[in-house]
């Protein structure tokens, strides 16, 4: 199919500085100049004149650029046609799963959703959570993986371009290291947070998130917030090995072995529930079906 590069090419066009679109991507820049720098030297031309002043795209720039948005469009959609010919014919519910995004709230719901779905199966599709797995996974949903359980509210829905079916509201819980003196608690007051450094995902990820920042800076200064850009297994290590606080929720305890996640005495909580496609395919449709029903029942 087309080189993934292509996008990478496009959103620098269309962000005008490689800058830009590393933080559209969120990936680095140096990552966002080596795709280019891969793009020109596989295709044997040179798509930008890079100067002082920002970059210029060349005739052969200007050229790709016109046909690379309907070539990643075209292709995307071939897959997915395909893909969903063999998902209708096979009746199977591709589950994607890494440390933040566990399948097991799926595997509890099945006994009692099978009932709606009978013919149904599932088949779960490990992945490694990176920056750049998260913005192509959620954004592509159905041309490899179905659905993903894990945390969201209506801004990442919309940065990710994916849908969310709500299962339940988790309640925002702190993570330490089972060698921090707070491990020694079963429930944490805000006042025990007083004095510790406490991570939390970067302004506009999250409305639930910024909810809390908001009422930690304006009632609590004295917890030091600490940003962060992404969940993934080295956040974890992060915490555990800077002794830092760490925002998570209940789901994640199995995440990293030497963490133990305590619930705080706030009233905080966040989504937590299935990402799928905007425009579920039949089948995906009916088991979406049958999890409201059996939620809500």
């Amino acid at each position: 199919m087309y080189n993934p590069q292509l996008e990478t090419f496009v959103c620098v066009v269309e962000s005008g500085s490689f800058n830009k679109a590393a933080e559209k991507l969120y990936i680095s820049s140096p990552a966002v100049i080596k795709q280019i720098n891969l793009l020109e030297e596989s295709l044997n031309v040179q798509l930008f004149i890079r100067t002082h002043r920002g970059l210029v795209l060349t005739k052969a720039g200007k050229s790709l650029y016109q046909d690379a948005k309907y070539i990643i469009q075209y292709c995307k959609e071939s897959v997915t046609r395909a893909q969903r010919v063999m998902q209708e014919s096979e009746n199977v519910i591709r589950i994607g799963a890494s440390p933040m995004t566990p399948a097991q709230v799926l595997l509890d719901l099945w006994p009692k959703v099978q009932p709606f779905c009978p013919n149904m199966k599932f088949q779960i599709i490990p992945f490694e959570n990176t920056p750049e797995n998260a913005r192509e996974i959620l954004a592509n949903l159905e041309q490899k993986i179905d659905i993903v359980a894990g945390i969201f509210d209506e801004t990442m829905l919309n940065l990710r371009q994916c849908a969310g079916l709500e299962i339940s509201k988790e309640r925002i819980c702190c993570a330490v290291s089972i060698h921090h003196p707070l491990a020694q608690k079963e429930k944490l007051t805000i006042q025990d947070l007083y004095g510790e450094n406490l991570m939390l995902m970067h302004r506009g990820w999250s409305h639930y998130v910024d909810l809390l920042r908001d009422d930690i800076w304006k009632n609590h200064p004295e917890i030091h917030i600490v940003d962060f850009d992404f969940y993934d297994v080295e956040t974890f290590n992060q915490c555990e090995n800077s002794n830092c606080v760490l925002m998570a929720i209940e789901n994640w305890r199995y995440v990293h072995p030497l963490l133990k996640i305590l619930p705080v005495d706030w009233s905080y909580t966040i989504p937590f529930g299935l990402l799928h496609s905007p425009e579920p395919s039949s089948h995906v449709k009916q088991f979406l079906t049958a999890v409201k029903k059996v939620i809500h029942s």
